[in-house]
């Protein structure tokens, strides 16, 4: 009887350790299981988009109010086109709103963050922010200083 009890509990701990790895596994890769909520498409168009992935946070003031959907070549203007998902709760960004490409922490997780701007009128799905900032490029830095260096 002993014995079959320290086999149920071995068991018993055997699933939560799975579930354990199974919670982790979908909070890293950044799926829900939770159902899907109401947003709207906002698009913007950046020269440099670093690494920028889909899945990466769109964010206002530090706090999380969307995600990127997916990321495109703009074929008319040969600049990458991304295509934000913002939450159907966030309805008061100004059309004169503007994104940037953000670094956080130490790995380099790059996002987007939006600053809102004056204006009335609030942008709907569909449309686009005009005003963009690339991604700070670490490469390009090096290059520039040490091309600066050499020339003086």
């Amino acid at each position: 009887m002993r014995m079959r009890w320290v086999e149920i509990m071995v068991g018993f701990f055997m699933v939560l350790g799975m579930l354990a790895l199974l919670g982790l596994a979908l909070n890293v890769s950044g799926l829900k299981l939770s159902a899907q909520q109401d947003n709207y498409t906002v698009l913007a168009r950046f020269e440099n988009i670093g690494g920028l992935t889909s899945r990466a946070k769109v964010t206002l003031s530090g706090v999380q109010i969307g995600e990127v959907k997916s990321i495109k070549i703009d074929t008319q203007r040969l600049v990458a086109l991304v295509t934000m998902d913002i939450y159907s709760d966030i309805d008061y960004l100004s059309i004169d709103s503007s994104a940037k490409i953000l670094t956080a922490g130490l790995l380099g997780e790059q996002y987007i963050g939006i600053s809102v701007g004056f204006e009335e009128d609030t942008l709907k799905d569909g449309d686009y922010i005009h005003d963009t900032q690339s991604a700070l490029v670490l490469e390009d830095l090096i290059g520039k200083f040490l091309f600066n260096k050499v020339n003086n």
